[in-house]
């Protein structure tokens, strides 16, 4: 019935500027979106807004996730370069991160950038990880030896997962509901957390 006492969780809003190329696909959705709500009506004019959210969504991920590329320079991406600007230091400190995003098409390109951050590999969970393979990957991180980095789908790690070796939670982009990311961050911040976790929300 008496819960340990946790740690502290500090929650900060993480700002990320837009690339060039980033900026002009920006600009570009959006009128185009201005130029088809003149001629749609109803439920097609709700779709449309939606479908363009979702594009926008991607845009400020990475460019190359919106055009379907695989380069994924991080030069070309303000949230690539401002990951790498928080996770160096987590690196120097031999400290472990979680890093959430929504999208299972952008997992693999994060932990590859990530990878190189850290100097070496992570670990991937998404929707299409083998349910059998999901707890070998948990134990693996929470070895104090495993990797440094979790790079998980918020579908798939939003409940159920174990993963206290992390003091750092980063949402590389936003749910619309924020219940869900905070069960994605109780993933750290749980019984059994003996540090203090730091969440950083990326705008």
């Amino acid at each position: 019935a008496i819960v340990p006492d946790l740690p502290d969780k500090i929650e900060m809003r993480t700002e990320c500027g837009l690339s060039k190329k980033q900026a002009a696909l920006y600009e570009r959705a959006v009128k185009d979106l201005a130029e088809r709500l003149d001629s749609a009506e109803g439920m097609a004019r709700r779709g449309l807004v939606l479908s363009t959210l979702m594009q926008l969504k991607q845009i400020c991920n990475h460019p190359d996730q919106y055009l379907a590329s695989a380069a994924y320079l991080p030069e070309q991406s303000g949230k690539f370069e401002r990951l790498a600007h928080i996770c160096e230091p987590i690196a120097e400190r031999q400290e472990k991160a979680l890093v959430f995003t929504q999208f299972q098409t952008l997992t693999q390109p994060l932990a590859d950038y990530l990878a190189v951050v850290f100097g070496r590999p992570g670990l991937v969970l998404h929707g299409g990880t083998p349910v059998g393979k999901r707890a070998n990957l948990v134990r693996t991180f929470q070895d104090e030896a495993g990797p440094p980095f979790f790079v998980v789908s918020l579908k798939a790690g939003g409940s159920g997962l174990n993963l206290t070796a992390a003091s750092h939670v980063i949402h590389f982009d936003r749910w619309w509901n924020p219940a869900v990311e905070n069960q994605a961050t109780d993933r750290a911040f749980r019984i059994g957390q003996k540090r203090n976790v730091l969440v950083h929300k990326f705008v």
